[in-house]
């Protein structure tokens, strides 16, 4: 495969060839890549502005993770937040620092993929910087989106009665994650062996491209559905419901047989000797919503076969329990994801 030394271009010259096919959607764009700063234009509506740092060695593994969804993910984790907020996602600007071992070619591949999720997600690419770093590769994205004023949706609404609701399903990325590690583990005692995957791309996929809910989102405006309080699922599902009642000053009861876990998931799971509840409650990563509703809301909620209402917030300040299939109830725990390996 030919290769391109990142030198041979300089920055201008780098940024200016990842940058050549960019594209511009939307219409608050005014001024985009290529001047010392992008202009919006708002339209009357609120900015809602995010960033993640993202760094080799912690967040990601190159050994297993291709340049090409890397590039997709680095985006759609940044967009999660904005639809988190209950925002429709505008723009992103993106930073890389990488090493000599990196070339253009690579850095191309990263940016297809950054270049397919504004694509998906309809949103513009408006700036960003490149620097070198001693090794490793180090991303940072900065996602802005635009929600009518006050219309925004924090992590400390929830009230006692709401729903607590979670979009899609949960545990698969943790699973993918754990499938990997394995077979990188294998690899490196055994260079000559090759991976098997063992036909699992449902939990492969839901780790390596990962997709923001963007659906979710859409059906809860065109419903007229306002949620008390949400957030994204990227730390575990136990975590993220205990922030929520932390920040709203009450308690929440869950339900483990409504807890939505893909077939893929539950199976592999059990071949692995795992209890598919606790890889849902605190497998990280997968980048689903959960949010709270009042119970007035149930009736339109049902009609979405992606949206599973799992539970209610009771007024108990920071008692969270999970109810078992069995009938026991336990405390939630966040023992959650720290996004490394």
């Amino acid at each position: 495969m030919e290769r391109t030394e990142i030198n041979s271009l300089g920055e201008f010259g780098l940024i200016d060839h990842l940058t050549r096919n960019n594209e511009t959607r939307q219409a608050s764009t005014i001024l985009s890549v290529g001047d010392d700063a992008a202009v919006i234009d708002t339209f009357g509506k609120q900015t809602v502005v995010s960033t993640d740092l993202l760094i080799e060695g912690i967040h990601f593994d190159l050994m297993y993770t291709p340049l090409k969804h890397l590039g997709y993910k680095s985006v759609v984790v940044n967009l999660s937040d904005i639809y988190a907020m209950n925002a429709v996602p505008t723009q992103i600007t993106i930073s890389i620092a990488f090493s000599n071992r990196f070339s253009v070619e690579a850095l191309d591949e990263f940016y297809e993929g950054v270049y397919a999720a504004c694509e998906k997600y309809n949103v513009d690419l408006i700036g960003g910087d490149t620097s070198s770093s001693q090794k490793g590769f180090i991303i940072s994205v900065t996602a802005l989106g635009e929600v009518v004023p006050d219309k925004f949706v924090t992590r400390k609404g929830a009230q006692k009665g709401d729903l607590i609701c979670v979009t899609g399903f949960l545990g698969g990325a943790f699973l993918g994650l754990t499938l990997l590690e394995r077979e990188k583990k294998i690899y490196l005692e055994n260079p000559g062996v090759q991976p098997d995957l063992e036909n699992e791309s449902y939990i492969v996929g839901r780790l390596l491209k990962p997709e923001a809910q963007k659906e979710a989102i859409q059906f809860l405006q065109d419903n007229d559905i306002m949620p008390t309080s949400m957030m994204d699922v990227s730390d575990g599902l136990s975590s993220e419901i205990i922030h929520i009642c932390r920040q709203s000053q009450c308690g929440a009861v869950i339900y483990e047989d409504k807890l939505p876990i893909h077939e893929d998931s539950r199976m592999f799971a059990y071949k692995l000797e795992l209890d598919p509840t606790m890889c849902a409650l605190n497998g990280g990563e997968d980048y689903e919503l959960v949010f709270t509703i009042k119970q007035e809301d149930y009736e339109k909620m049902v009609l979405n076969e992606n949206i599973s209402v799992i539970g209610y917030i009771t007024e108990d300040i920071e008692k969270t329990k999970i109810i078992t299939k069995g009938g026991n109830t336990y405390d939630l725990k966040a023992q959650g994801w720290n996004h490394s390996k």
